[in-house]
């Protein structure tokens, strides 16, 4: 049995964030391994933790905001997946969220399925985008990746599938390649354009025709 996806959760409001460790520790494949109510506490005691996802509310009283937390989070922990979780409605803050690297967004009033399912997808690497904040993914198509690089014709095959939410071993498969390949591959995408991660790699395919956001698997 695989071990269980390591889940933070960084929410100042005690209700919900407890709400939230009940939920998700009703299911075998999760364990939540570490709370904290601020930025400043989820930076000192993250590296303890270790966890494999982190959901994290963007809009916490305090010195250090969920924008700045997350940017850092991803400094001493690049492995870790950030699922920022907010009650807010501004696209900004959305944009903000994915340009400081969360692998995805999921909105307080969006159904716990959907915050599940985006966790799962999340410690596989993938990105599970909320309908809701397609707008918000517009905007920032004029701001992703470095302009005047071109991809070679097999790094924009990886790229769309990559976009597509497929897992690395599910693109060597449908291309025929090595798993190894297609990790080269993807790491040499996120070089080229200077992307921080597979959020703003769907946004760079969306960006440049490769996948529409019909296409996308919503959760």
């Amino acid at each position: 049995m695989a071990e269980p996806i390591r889940v933070v959760l960084v929410d100042d409001h005690q209700v919900a964030r407890h709400g939230l460790q009940s939920y998700l520790s009703a299911f075998d494949d999760l364990e939540v391994v570490g709370e904290a109510v601020s930025g400043e506490e989820a930076l000192h005691k993250i590296e303890g933790w270790m966890p494999d996802v982190v959901v994290m509310d963007l809009l916490m009283p305090g010195g250090l905001g969920g924008i700045e937390t997350i940017k850092r989070v991803r400094a001493l922990l690049p492995h870790t997946r950030i699922m920022a979780l907010t009650s807010s409605t501004d696209d900004a803050l959305v944009g903000a969220a994915l340009r400081a690297g969360a692998i995805g967004y999921v909105r307080k009033d969006a159904s716990l399925e959907v915050l599940l399912a985006s966790i799962r997808a999340a410690a596989r690497g993938q990105s599970l985008l909320d309908p809701t904040v397609a707008s918000a993914v517009m905007q920032e198509l004029t701001r992703v990746g470095k302009p005047g690089v071109e991809l070679t014709e097999r790094e924009q095959e990886v790229l769309r599938q990559l976009a597509l939410g497929r897992t690395n071993h599910e693109i060597a498969e449908a291309l025929m390649v090595s798993d190894e390949t297609v990790k080269t591959h993807v790491g040499n995408i996120l070089t080229k354009l200077q992307l921080a991660h597979r959020t703003q790699a769907v946004i760079y395919a969306l960006k440049k025709g490769l996948i529409f956001l019909d296409e996308i698997d919503f959760p």
